[in-house]
């Protein structure tokens, strides 16, 4: 029995369903039966009915699947998938930065601790965040953690009043330059860049589209000649489903190192061993519960 026929045998036996995040390798993308952005994995796991949620990419991803479907038991099959923005600010952190600004509202990245979002108002994604903010009043000032990228721009988009928190994702703030941009417009002329919302402002000031993965997916799906800003394994996945076109990462090293960290290997042990089950506090689980509910509430 070959490994992939064994991962199939045993989420049949376990009653098992394998989301994937769509920076996972391509490989683990093949095997998942759901592929997609944080906030459709978000609100897959909060709907599944297996017994065992597998989670193919990091560790905020995971604890935020356990909080919507607290009946699953969630595994991370790489223990130590980790998410450097959302290391970026702790509660303690949060606390100080709302004391400074007192009664604003807190939007708060899915990338992002499960105390982070116990302390917050509402949390977003990378494709609702402009809606999230939307919801708040003209006028009102609010305050977004951690990415002070994803939050610039939709307060951009949403014309609202924004204090942002200066964290950032290392692959996006240093992954693109603009002189690596002006040597691919000069080799692929009439590509549209899209760029996602954690880019450096330099990049999202010359893309032609800003989107999430998700919303990436659903634009290659119906356009060609493309030049992508973001994680390159997503590209890697991009131009396996899409062969026949012209897509081409900003840069093909700007990969994440977490979310390379999950193998099929890992897969199956997790499968096999019931492994890495993660679980949250139940007091900070009800806290964080309601900031995520807040935003599937808002973004259906």
């Amino acid at each position: 029995m070959t490994i992939l026929e064994r991962i199939d045998a045993l989420r049949q036996e376990k009653d098992a369903v394998i989301l994937a995040h769509n920076y996972q390798a391509v490989e683990i993308q093949k095997l998942a039966d759901i592929t997609g952005d944080s906030l459709q994995l978000s609100m897959q796991a909060q709907s599944s009915k297996a017994r065992l949620i597998v989670f193919c990419g990091v560790r905020f991803m995971a604890e935020t699947a356990a909080i919507l479907n607290p009946e699953a038991k969630v595994l991370l099959p790489a223990a130590g998938a980790g998410c450097p923005m959302a290391d970026m600010i702790t509660v303690e952190q949060l606390r100080a930065f709302k004391a400074e600004h007192p009664g604003a509202p807190v939007v708060c990245y899915v990338n992002s601790s499960v105390a982070v979002k116990a302390e917050s108002d509402v949390c977003c994604t990378s494709s609702n965040a402009v809606k999230i903010l939307q919801s708040f009043p003209p006028g009102q000032t609010t305050l977004f953690v951690p990415d002070q990228h994803l939050g610039t721009w939709a307060a951009q988009q949403s014309g609202r009043q924004v204090i942002v928190w200066q964290g950032f994702c290392p692959i996006h703030q240093w992954g693109f330059t603009t002189a690596q941009l002006k040597v691919l417009r000069k080799k692929h002329p009439g590509f549209t860049l899209l760029a996602h919302p954690e880019c450096d402002e330099d990049i999202i000031e010359a893309a032609d589209q800003v989107l999430s993965t998700g919303g990436m997916l659903k634009y290659v799906k119906q356009k060609d000649k493309l030049i992508i800003a973001t994680e390159a394994t997503f590209i890697d996945y991009l131009r396996y489903l899409y062969p026949e076109k012209q897509i081409v990462a900003l840069n093909y090293r700007a990969r994440c190192q977490n979310m390379r960290k999950t193998t099929v290997q890992h897969v199956l042990k997790a499968l096999e061993e019931e492994q890495f089950h993660i679980q949250v506090p139940p007091d900070i689980a009800a806290q964080a519960l309601k900031a995520l509910h807040r935003m599937l509430e808002l973004s259906t």
